[in-house]
């Protein structure tokens, strides 16, 4: 039972509490739980075998959910979620998934007309049998159809993020195995694409026996799909279906390109490889001759592209977009690498809904090697993270003035501050405050749902600002959960190159905002992306890695990012707001 499992666990029971209406605190109590157990690094069966009574000092965990971790361990389920599954199908939960259906109408739902899935939730809808109920109307009714295509999405594909999570743990559990001789994953996992619908791993084995019995054996599997000779597909308990393939040495190369993929990048190769005469598959690269098929590569993906006077391809641009007509011009960009950035410049501490202190986040970036930081706690606007007015953000500055002081060249911390567009355009803290600041980050919290002229005219405003650095995710969308508002990002790229200001790449996982079309536009317009983690805690400054992926997938260098550069460059590139 892994700690991911235990967590999944928790917050399923959280979801059926609250669509019961139970207690709020005995719902929050479960969700801390979860929350506690997926940022620990240490296996919860491990604690459970060495010491049981040390759960309850963990933070979060108290004797109740310890009882419940252990059994869970120990047996690999909990009566209590089985009692809620019987009287709450777990198909319910999807619903809960869709924008705008909290769990009290999503309840309403259920009893009332009887809806069970998202396909049911889609015909009642069609049927003008929502806006009939009390609370409802037929603009919620729309509002829930387009819902439904974000809910479904989120069933079939989860975020790379937790895809990665996820396989990294299954190719530790793999090399175990002696007879592994090279082990990869493909797929859109590998492409970095924001999600993933499942996972793919190639090996090279002298014993295909022991590696299949090895994967039948992966921590929180629910069931072997397949087993044969060279493929053996599985499914995990978290619904992620994984497929294990064993390939000969001299197809490896081969395989890992087909099955990487792209589909339409395949279909390019495909078709180049016939126009001379050659034979693209999984099993390498052959020269045809009538009926003749011979072998000419294959062992490496390097080699199965040079049989073309191909470069090899970075996994993250095999999209067939314009990896093609780079390497024809020669002209394949060295994409951005982790280690190019040199500062953060979106973050939050405990002055707003931070979970870290100021110094702890200056600690926590200078141990992971950065050069410089920006704090952007939130304007007072977002009241519900306790957003500062001028007199707390000026406080804080006067604080940072001083770590500033005492740190020396080491390090800088620039005054920084996330200040909200107000919903009826304009910044929500004064100019003569924003003058102050080194960095500031313009965004749109409220007032999304606004007609897309009107959003568009709220951001223009805001990068005419002379104060206004860059614009936070720019389109405000989060992954599987709510889509981007509706704005002209024709215009605010535009107006962006005009004014000088830059765009952020949000690396949260949830948001990758913007995504890798919208860069590769800004890269094109000549606008510096700002590939930031807007983390509320030490853990998510460990996100830059997810914004770094997106980036790659833009084709995007350390030339194009902002920062990458030291924190003097940086200050000349934005003039004088810094």
């Amino acid at each position: 039972m892994t700690n991911d499992r235990i967590a999944d666990t928790f917050d399923q029971i959280a979801d059926l509490l609250e669509f019961q209406s139970a207690n709020p605190f005995r719902v929050r109590a479960y969700r801390n739980g979860a929350r506690v157990i997926r940022d620990l690094s240490e296996r919860l069966s491990a604690i459970v075998a060495d010491d049981p009574s040390r759960l309850t000092g963990l933070d979060g965990i108290g004797k109740d959910l310890a009882e419940k971790i252990e059994t869970l361990v120990t047996t690999g389920e909990l009566s209590q979620l089985n009692e809620l599954l019987d009287v709450v199908p777990a198909t319910v939960l999807a619903i809960m998934r869709v924008p705008g259906l909290g769990p009290k109408k999503a309840a309403v739902l259920f009893r009332e007309l009887g809806v069970q899935n998202l396909d049911q939730l889609r015909e009642a809808c069609l049927a003008g049998e929502v806006r009939k109920l009390k609370g409802f109307a037929a603009k919620t009714e729309q509002t829930i159809l387009k819902g439904i295509e974000i809910a479904a999405a989120a069933n079939e594909r989860i975020l790379w993020a937790d895809a990665d999570r996820i396989a990294q743990q299954v190719l530790e559990h793999l090399r175990a195995c002696s007879s592994i001789e090279r082990m990869e994953l493909a797929g859109s996992y590998r492409r970095g694409r924001e999600t993933v619908g499942d996972l793919d791993v190639l090996v090279v084995s002298t014993d295909v026996a022991e590696i299949m019995d090895r994967f039948a054996d992966v921590p929180d599997l629910e069931t072997v799909i397949g087993r044969g000779d060279t493929k053996m597909s599985i499914r995990l308990h978290s619904g992620l279906q994984v497929d294990l393939r064993v390939v000969p040495a001299e197809s490896f190369g081969a395989a890992l390109q087909y099955f990487t993929g792209s589909k339409d990048h395949n279909v390019t190769l495909r078709g180049m490889a016939r126009e001379r005469g050659l034979k693209i598959n999984e099993y390498g690269v052959y020269q045809v001759d009538g009926d003749q098929e011979t072998y000419l590569a294959g062992a490496t993906e390097e080699e199965v592209y040079a049989t073309l006077d191909l470069p090899w391809f970075p996994p993250e641009l095999r999209e067939s977009r314009e990896e093609f007509a780079w390497a024809a011009a020669g002209e394949l960009p060295q994409l951005i690498e982790l280690q190019d950035i040199r500062g953060d410049l979106h973050m939050h501490t405990t002055a707003t809904d931070g979970k870290a202190t100021l110094e702890e986040m200056v600690a926590a970036a200078r141990q992971r090697g950065l050069k410089y930081i920006a704090i952007t706690d939130h304007s007072q606007r977002v009241t519900m993270a306790g957003g500062l007015d001028p007199a707390r953000v000026r406080k804080q500055w006067a604080t940072i003035d001083t770590l500033n002081a005492d740190l020396g060249d080491a390090f800088t911390v620039l005054k920084g501050i996330e200040c909200d567009i107000l919903e009826k355009g304009g910044m929500d803290l004064p100019d003569d405050v924003l003058a102050e600041a080194d960095w500031v980050l313009a965004s749109v919290h409220y007032g999304q749902n606004q007609p897309r002229d009107q959003i568009t005219e709220r951001i223009l405003g805001a990068l005419e600002n002379p104060h206004v650095t860059a614009i936070a995710h720019p389109t405000g969308r989060l992954i599987n959960r709510r889509e981007a508002y509706d704005v002209d990002l024709d215009q605010v790229m535009a107006t962006a190159k005009a004014q000088g200001k830059l765009l952020e790449l949000n690396a949260n996982p949830w948001r990758l905002d913007l995504n890798d079309v919208f860069c590769a536009a800004a890269k094109r317009h000549g606008i510096p992306i700002v590939i930031s983690t807007d983390a509320h805690s030490v853990d998510g400054l460990d996100c830059l890695r997810f914004g770094v992926l997106q980036a790659r997938r833009a084709g995007l260098t350390r030339q194009d990012v902002a920062n990458t550069r030291t924190c003097r460059q940086l200050q000349k590139l934005i003039g004088g707001h810094a």
